[in-house]
């Protein structure tokens, strides 16, 4: 669909171009975007480096599996169902501590053996379970108290100050988790009174 979606705007742009005989402006935007998106990546690149060596020391000095000690008492009101020492509720620590951090690129593994553990305790195989709902709100609306990629973005793109993000960045990714929980406590309290 989001295919089809970029395949129209970019037709459509072409056509409006063709018609308003401005296709040369279009030629020289291809050119200085595609020059300006190497330089992006270029200078993306270094700052990622940093970030994913700073992530892969916090993970082995501990620092992450400490952070997921701090989340295991919340985590667990979350997922009454999941005993404390089962491996998907471990993943799911690690996935929420990563990502809290802002090392996505770690949380990724944790989320998906996670989500695998989370399949072996599902009764219905055909079907996302409650557990595996819940979890996917909350690591698609992770609270993010570092936003490591969208800082590298910005220094990559010569912000003066990249690192302004932050507190707006805490302020969205808490409301934002706080509403996909709210929001997928509700659709389950429906869907069980459906089923009533």
């Amino acid at each position: 669909m989001v295919n089809i979606v970029w395949l129209v705007l970019i037709v459509g742009g072409l056509v409006v171009s063709a018609i308003h005989h401005s296709m040369m402006s279009v030629t020289q935007a291809i050119v200085t975007g595609s020059e300006k998106a190497v330089e992006v990546a270029f200078g993306f690149i270094g700052i990622m480096a940093l970030w994913l060596g700073m992530a892969k020391i916090a993970e082995e000095s501990g620092l992450m599996r400490a952070f997921s000690r701090l989340l295991a008492p919340f985590v667990s009101r979350l997922f009454p169902g999941i005993p404390e020492d089962h491996p998907a509720m471990g993943n799911m620590l690690m996935n929420m501590a990563a990502n809290i951090l802002g090392m996505g690129g770690a949380a990724t593994p944790f989320g998906l053996k996670a989500m695998e553990e989370l399949q072996k305790l599902n009764p219905i195989k055909d079907t996302a379970s409650a557990n595996m709902i819940t979890f996917l709100a909350i690591n698609t609306a992770s609270i993010n108290l570092i936003p490591a990629t969208v800082i590298a973005l910005r220094v990559a793109a010569g912000s003066k100050n990249p690192t302004e993000i932050v507190g707006p960045t805490i302020v969205a990714t808490t409301v934002a988790s706080v509403v996909a929980i709210t929001a997928e406590r509700l659709f389950r309290h429906f869907h069980r009174n459906d089923k009533l």
